[in-house]
């Protein structure tokens, strides 16, 4: 059957891949598909290999639906290749993939917006371990990858370095550690949907994010209406500057004894997790969209050229 004779689109849901964020992923990828065929879509879920270009071609979708987190699959790489096969996909495009994935460009542009941020370098990940390349408190992380994989903290009483694993890149990104609480805004288009105040009792970190009870949402946040608004106008003109499409999610820190002063930027992400325990279809479903239509909704805007 050809595709201008469906009735539907017939989507292939991409999920899985070899990056760090794998069983994400996957958790992502059922959770969307299931979401699609109760939309009414026809859909094949597709874990993506190395073969992924010769399935696709052999599949033909009308669309296909980027559930994949990390490098590879978030960071214009298979962006590109859907791009090269002429096959219309939900998301950024390659340069927003690229752009947003790079923690220290991202900040770049954020700053080149007016947006704040607090203070990072990118620096060596052997001279991290031998001496405090800023002083504490600070934050070590991966430059390029996602979902708090990696991420250590320096606390101001710290005697020495961090001990980084050998997981850790060549390169990380120190950055000075931003005191307060954790706030999240998605945008969906040109739509800021609300913000959710991440309550967890240390480090939002991948057990927070992912493990059932990690964390609490507060959702809307109960913060000042300035605080709220700031959040709601930051996270539209972050994924406008980046050039996003489709969804994305801001996150911040906001530290309260110093108000509006204490927002910053940590970074956007441009596949948000879209898992049970995940923020952007609560935020979603808090403003009266449910996940089956936020789902479909990513299918309609999807396309090429972005």
């Amino acid at each position: 059957m050809g595709r201008s004779s469906r009735t539907a689109p017939n989507v292939a849901v991409i999920m899985g891949g070899p990056s760090a964020e794998r069983e994400v992923s996957l958790s992502t990828g059922r959770e969307c598909a299931a979401a699609l065929r109760e939309a009414g879509l026809e859909v094949v879920e597709v874990d993506a290999g190395r073969d992924l270009c010769e399935r696709l071609t052999a599949l033909s979708p009308d669309v296909v639906f980027n559930a994949l987190h990390g490098r590879w699959g978030e960071d214009g790489c298979v962006q590109g290749m859907l791009e090269w096969m002429r096959l219309p996909y939900t998301h950024s495009g390659v340069l927003a993939s690229a752009l947003a994935m790079d923690k220290q460009k991202t900040k770049a542009a954020y700053v080149a917006a007016g947006l704040p941020v607090v203070e990072s370098v990118i620096a060596p990940a052997a001279e991290v371990r031998a001496r405090h390349v800023m002083a504490p408190p600070y934050v070590v992380k991966p430059n390029n990858e996602g979902s708090s994989v990696g991420v250590y903290i320096v606390q101001e009483a710290a005697n020495g370095p961090p001990m980084l694993s050998d997981e850790m890149p060549a390169e990380v990104m120190v950055e000075a550690y931003a005191p307060g609480r954790e706030l999240t805004t998605s945008v969906i288009g040109d739509r800021a949907l609300t913000v959710t105040d991440i309550i967890t009792e240390g480090w939002y970190d991948y057990h927070a994010k992912y493990a059932e009870g990690g964390s609490r949402h507060e959702v809307p946040a109960n913060v000042p209406e300035e605080i709220f608004d700031a959040c709601m106008a930051y996270a539209l003109q972050a994924h406008d500057v980046l050039g996003c499409r489709g969804l994305s999610r801001t996150d911040f820190r906001w530290d309260e004894a110093r108000g509006l002063d204490g927002l910053v930027l940590l970074e956007t992400n441009t596949q948000p997790g879209m898992t049970p325990t995940s923020l952007s279809p609560e935020q979603a479903q808090a403003v009266g969209i449910s996940f089956p239509e936020l789902c479909r909704w990513l299918v309609e805007d999807a396309s090429c050229n972005r």
